[in-house]
């Protein structure tokens, strides 16, 4: 059997980041900087120090600009692919787009390029990454969730040991997306490339067939959603 190639990463960065204006009226919300880093550079070093190097950066408003600031990726020892959007394809549209440049043998990596998680172990993702392939029921998506910020009170979804659902059971606990995931291709192979799409529905239908397990994470988190909240944690980490 041939081994299976390195988990590929997609990295989100085609949102407009209304809520972040005027700061985003001339640079593309993931490149907005904390310590002086872009967002995107933190998660490219982080990705680089676990040693994933296939990186797939999808980019709509402003995307020649994220092209421009980061290249082909040698700067960071990584190969940098990047999938322009005409139009805003959503979340799965622009995964979907994007699936022929990561060409995944079946599990890749998705980050919002907007959320700031210094220290984020991706090192433990890949690890949950060959338990999924090991796994008698592979699931079609695996969510990292997050305790809720005072911004999302209500949360997302219930994380029941390892199983992910929109229903209530006992002992589950309600919490956030964080905006990072493996997912296999699987899940989206009924979409049309440049069609948008949510990513929100093809999970809920995942989790009703049992395809979504997740895990959560207690480390430091943030989305990075208005410009208040980029200015705190500028803040806390000068």
């Amino acid at each position: 059997m041939a081994k299976p190639k390195q988990l590929p990463c997609l990295l989100l960065a085609a949102g407009r980041g209304e809520r972040m204006r005027p700061l985003t009226d001339d640079l593309p919300k993931p490149l907005l900087k904390i310590k002086d880093k872009s967002l995107l550079q933190w998660h490219l070093e982080a990705l680089s120090d676990a040693g994933i190097q296939n990186i797939v950066i999808n980019h709509a408003w402003l995307g020649q600009k994220i092209e421009d600031a980061l290249g082909n990726g040698a700067q960071f020892g990584l190969q940098i692919q990047y999938s322009p959007e005409a139009i805003a394809l959503e979340t799965a549209g622009g995964i979907r787009k994007a699936l022929p440049l990561l060409n995944p043998d079946d599990y890749f990596l998705v980050i919002n390029g907007d959320v700031f998680c210094p220290g984020f172990p991706i090192g433990g993702l890949i690890q949950a990454h060959a338990a999924l392939r090991g796994s008698q029921n592979p699931p079609l998506a695996h969510l990292v969730m997050v305790p809720n910020p005072a911004h999302h009170s209500d949360g997302d979804f219930y994380l029941d040991h390892s199983k992910v659902s929109e229903i209530e059971s006992l002992g589950a606990e309600k919490l956030t997306f964080s905006g990072i995931g493996i997912y296999h291709r699987d899940l989206f192979q009924d979409l049309v490339i440049g069609i948008p799409a949510k990513l929100a529905p093809l999970l809920r239908t995942a989790m009703k067939d049992n395809k979504v397990s997740g895990e959560k994470y207690l480390g430091p988190w943030h989305d990075v959603g208005t410009p208040q909240r980029l200015q705190e944690l500028n803040a806390v980490y000068e």
